[in-house]
């Protein structure tokens, strides 16, 4: 052992074990020093049977408890499964469509319909990844690539993202094709034709490396990063089907031109082909597509429609199965996952999301068994973020018209009219120097807040008074203005009683 570089001893001594000269091992010409280092570093090393006790650290405690999943992942809306229940007939149509990238032509563009949690999503990239697995079986080249426009949201992003993709493969592809290249070289003379063909393919292919660093997500010409996608996506053979999850976040941000460019691109393409799989929430956005676009965009519809209680619960069994360890879950759990999720328009996702969160609650707690009581525990934290995430995104003029609508609630009036609450209204506008809105547009932002289920309004007849909005919270008043008062225009003296 050398003292300029000491090396970390190797295991305890065993004594079952010898060198190859019959000598015990720890007999070496070593120093007593380097002995003692050795011997006082072993020492101060716990095994993993010693870490136990008062000497235990802090995730060993919390690893100690009884596991309640075995894989949490299988509960995450990002898991694809490899089936999926009450969903064969909408697989099975896009399969349909799709197969023909198998024979090597272009698949017609789908767009799929659905509300949130109806399955779209993992159904589209199910039937991707079975393309893909079996393009590879048949020797066509088949690639499916995936944006999200709710993360990726304008044309520029959109369409970097899909020119790296497809240049960070091109570069793989190139130096696989070069190193075949270079054995065929070495059983060919150099005067023949297919060597000098090889050689100019050889140099074509280096120049790509070379040149090709792939595109910045910021500073180019929108034009120049269509052109090096189009190249990209061009220098290989190949059927690609692009999925575009969220298309009309994309639409609604960055208008149809994307979109336009992407359906119409196979005219002018050489070697490849490009389908598109648009997913959307909403079954009207096309509505505000250009025709042409329309038209190109929308050659198949798949819609998918809500599940109801029973299908929930099919799918939530299906995944328990795999995600908890056994006998961890209560009797009505699932049941209960699922009617909570079928009263919300059928979304599967909110009862992965309700279960996964009751058996986090349990695993905290050390309860050691899911019950419904954790369910419901569940819903009002999943109903809790949600609220405070809607909240937190509001305008500045929302939150002061709901924090007027607080301080008339904190004040023992849980009904107030629209008057009441603009009168408050006024008042915060002027402690917080905020301009006024009109009193008609205050009564538009309070339905945008009935419709966000953050308030109730409701419109009763007075009789020969006409008729009145009355407007009352849906969310708890504490929470509701401990995110208000977050927002840097505000802070506590602007939640004293109302006048």
């Amino acid at each position: 052992m050398s003292n300029d570089n000491p090396q970390r001893p190797g295991p305890p001594y065993d004594e079952s074990a010898s060198n190859a000269s019959g000598e015990d091992p720890r007999e070496t010409d070593t120093s007593p020093q380097e002995r003692a280092t050795t011997l006082n570093w072993d020492e101060n090393v716990p095994s993993p049977t010693e870490t136990s006790g008062e000497n235990s650290g802090l995730f060993d405690d919390l690893l100690s408890g009884a596991a309640i999943f075995d894989r949490k992942e299988v509960l995450r809306p990002s898991f694809t499964p490899n089936n999926l229940p009450h969903r064969e007939s909408q697989i099975n149509e896009m399969a349909t469509i799709l197969v023909s990238a198998l024979r090597g032509d272009t698949p017609s563009n789908i767009l799929v319909y659905g509300k949130t949690g109806t399955g779209k999503t993992a159904s589209a990239k199910f039937v991707s990844q079975e393309l893909e697995s079996t393009s590879d079986s048949y020797e066509v080249p088949c690639d499916v690539e995936y944006i999200n426009c709710e993360v990726t949201d304008t044309k520029y992003r959109v369409l970097a993202q899909l020119a790296n993709t497809f240049i960070d493969d091109n570069r793989r592809r190139a130096n696989e094709e070069l190193d075949e290249i270079a054995a065929e070289l070495e059983a060919l003379s150099d005067g023949t034709p297919e060597a000098a063909t090889l050689r100019e393919r050889k140099a074509t292919l280096e120049e790509y490396l070379e040149t090709e660093d792939g595109v910045p997500m910021t500073g180019w010409p929108t034009d120049r990063v269509y052109n090096e996608f189009f190249e990209a996506v061009d220098f290989y053979q190949r059927v690609v089907v692009i999925m575009v999850d969220e298309i009309d976040k994309l639409v609604e941000k960055s208008g149809d031109d994307t979109l336009y460019n992407l359906s119409r691109m196979n005219s002018d393409l050489e070697n490849s082909r490009v389908s598109l799989i648009g997913i959307s929430n909403d079954l009207k956005f096309t509505d505000f597509l250009d025709p042409r676009v329309k038209s190109s965009l929308g050659e198949e519809e798949i819609v998918f429609p809500p599940y109801d209680a029973n299908q929930i619960q099919d799918i939530l069994d299906q995944r328990a199965d795999t995600a908890f360890e056994d006998d961890v879950l209560g009797d009505g759990v699932i049941p209960l996952c699922a009617a909570f999720a079928a009263q919300e328009h059928g979304d599967a996702r909110r009862a992965l999301d309700l279960l996964r969160t009751a058996g986090e609650l349990v695993e905290r707690s050390e309860a050691g068994t899911i019950e419904t009581s954790h369910v419901r525990q569940a819903q009002e934290r999943i109903e809790l973020d949600r609220i405070v995430e809607a909240i937190q995104t509001l305008p500045t003029q929302s939150k002061l018209i709901l924090l007027a609508i607080i301080k008339l609630h904190q004040n023992g009036e849980t009904d107030v009219n629209t008057g009441e609450v603009f009168n408050v209204y006024k008042r915060l506008c002027d402690r917080v120097g905020a301009d006024k809105l009109t009193q008609r547009r205050v009564t538009d932002l309070i339905s945008e807040l009935d419709m966000l289920g953050i308030v109730n309004a409701v419109v009763v007849s007075k009789g020969r008074y006409g008729r009145s909005k009355e407007i009352s919270l849906s969310v708890p008043a504490e929470k509701s203005r401990e995110v208000v008062t977050r927002d840097a225009w505000f802070d506590e003296d602007d939640l004293s009683p109302a006048e």
